[in-house]
């Protein structure tokens, strides 16, 4: 099996399920189950018991549920939905987008 090739604070838009066409930032990749935690993407609600001693206020909260990679797509920096290919620029292995052929640049948070 292929490597995720999706990182933290990648940009992603849905391509699948409720949320299809929503954009958001990569939070966590859970490699070991294949899916990605996505910023305001499939949110769900939670229900959440108060506990002074961390200050946690009750209630209902939402929380972002983790979504499957084959529902996600990468958005290169031009703001086009594409596949990511890897290659070898000097020493270095850097992703490319198969739809433009540009690096994919790496985020700093």
């Amino acid at each position: 099996m292929a490597g995720i090739k999706i990182k933290r604070n990648d940009t992603v838009e849905v391509i699948a399920g409720k949320d299809k066409g929503k954009r958001g930032r990569v939070l966590r990749v859970i490699a070991d189950r294949n899916r990605v935690l996505v910023e305001h993407v499939m949110m769900v609600k939670k229900h959440v018991k108060p506990n002074p001693q961390r200050n946690i206020k009750g209630g209902i909260a939402e929380q972002e549920a983790p979504i499957h990679l084959s529902n996600v797509m990468l958005v290169d920096g031009e703001g086009n939905k594409t596949r990511i290919g890897a290659r070898i620029e000097g020493d270095k292995k850097v992703r490319v987008s198969k739809a433009s052929g540009n690096v994919i640049a790496e985020k700093k948070k």
